[in-house]
């Protein structure tokens, strides 16, 4: 099993930044994948950027520009910076990693309020 910790969430003003942090912990052997995913309220959930254990990274339309999303593969854990904040990016924020099987772990997720 692997137990991830996210923290960094809050409230933050229109134009404002926030960085997120996810700490992997457990059976942390083979983890190639690690994201953020994100889930507003009545929405599905959907994907922000993702980051592989090489440092290729992949990042939604909608936060191209916006968001950088970067690894200490030292500390295991997968960061998430977030400038220039709309409100649209309100949501709670979930930490996602998987194995090179696989195997996909999810975060309890952190709550995003961007305010007007």
């Amino acid at each position: 099993q692997v137990q991830l910790v996210e923290s960094g969430g809050g409230l933050v003003q229109a134009g404002g930044s926030l960085r997120l942090s996810c700490a992997a912990s457990g059976s942390i052997f083979s983890i190639d994948v690690m994201g953020w995913y994100r889930q507003a309220p009545g929405k599905q959930r959907e994907l922000v950027a993702t980051i592989r254990s090489g440092g290729s990274t992949n990042y939604a339309d909608s936060v191209k520009g916006r968001f950088t999303i970067s690894r200490d593969n030292a500390k295991n854990t997968v960061y998430l910076q977030m400038n220039s904040l709309k409100p649209e990016d309100t949501a709670v924020y979930y930490c996602n990693v998987r194995k090179s099987q696989g195997i996909n772990y999810w975060g309890k997720g952190t709550l995003v309020t961007v305010s007007s």
